[in-house]
């Protein structure tokens, strides 16, 4: 008996660990995402918030649109927040997510070297795309198949313009920053959203070797929604937990905080949730 009673005690203390950790485990919600949502700042900006709202402690990976969907129907994420809706739509129909929901928008702008030696400022970027090309100078792709990327595709492809094959036409195989470093050192153009534009500026300063060229067209615009990933195909998935992430996304207090985060008095993202 009094092995047994020093024993309880110790057993006792297991479990309640052991229920701590797994309590612990189930208020944390895994988010595949975009790098712009990253390297903008906004999710460090929000995170905080929805912890404190929610009780839910945000776990996230920031990869390119393309990778996040995978991440997703590999079942290795809760949840998405990602901007490439033709790709969006195709995996909810595939089955792999429900609940796609839009929370907000900014647009893509194409940067380039100050002195425009393309000559694109202010043009359609139809116009645009072809002059870079036709006059050599360089342009650079995230090639990862991320929103960013995706969008700039389409906008290819509606200029009937294949770009590949061009030596002038470079793929940077990476996240946004590394791109526009990458757009920077040689020279070139490239497709960027406004939210990771407006933070790679202020990073660069008086240095930044690019500026803004084209933007204002109804075609650069860039739309992010929230995903929940299938639970039917993904059984772990916290999908109690991934509802309280979708509803305060589009919650009109969450909706007016996005709407408050600026960067040097820009706005970076305009919440439209309820459009």
């Amino acid at each position: 008996m009094f092995r047994l009673a020093r024993f309880l005690p110790a057993a006792c203390a297991a479990c309640v660990l052991a229920f701590s950790v797994s309590a612990q485990a189930a208020d944390t919600l895994m988010m595949a995402t975009t790098t712009s949502t990253q390297d903008s700042g906004l999710l460090e900006y929000l995170a905080p918030t929805f912890k404190q709202q929610t009780g839910i402690d945000l776990k996230w990976v920031a990869v390119g649109t393309g990778k996040a969907l995978e991440i997703a129907k590999n079942c290795d994420a809760d949840v998405l927040l990602v901007h490439a809706p033709a790709a969006e739509m195709e995996f909810v129909k595939a089955g792999h997510g429900v609940d796609r929901r839009q929370v907000m928008y900014n647009d893509f702008v194409i940067v380039g070297p100050a002195n425009d030696p393309a000559g694109v400022k202010g043009k359609h970027i139809d116009e645009a795309l072809k002059l870079i090309l036709d006059k050599k100078a360089g342009f650079v792709s995230r090639g990862d198949q991320s929103g960013t990327h995706k969008a700039e595709q389409r906008l290819w492809r509606k200029c009937n313009i294949t770009p590949d094959k061009d030596p002038m036409y470079l793929s940077a195989g990476q996240g946004m920053m590394a791109t526009l470093n990458m757009a920077g050192e040689k020279k070139a153009y490239a497709l960027t959203d406004r939210g990771t534009w407006i933070s790679f500026a202020d990073k660069q300063g008086d240095k930044n070797p690019l500026t803004i060229l084209v933007q204002g067209d109804k075609a650069l615009f860039n739309q992010y929604s929230v995903i929940t990933v299938n639970p039917a195909q993904c059984p772990k998935v916290k999908k109690d937990l991934a509802k309280k992430f979708e509803d305060w996304w589009v919650a009109p207090a969450t909706q007016q905080k996005i709407a408050a985060y600026t960067l040097k008095g820009k706005q970076l993202f305009f919440p439209n949730a309820d459009k």
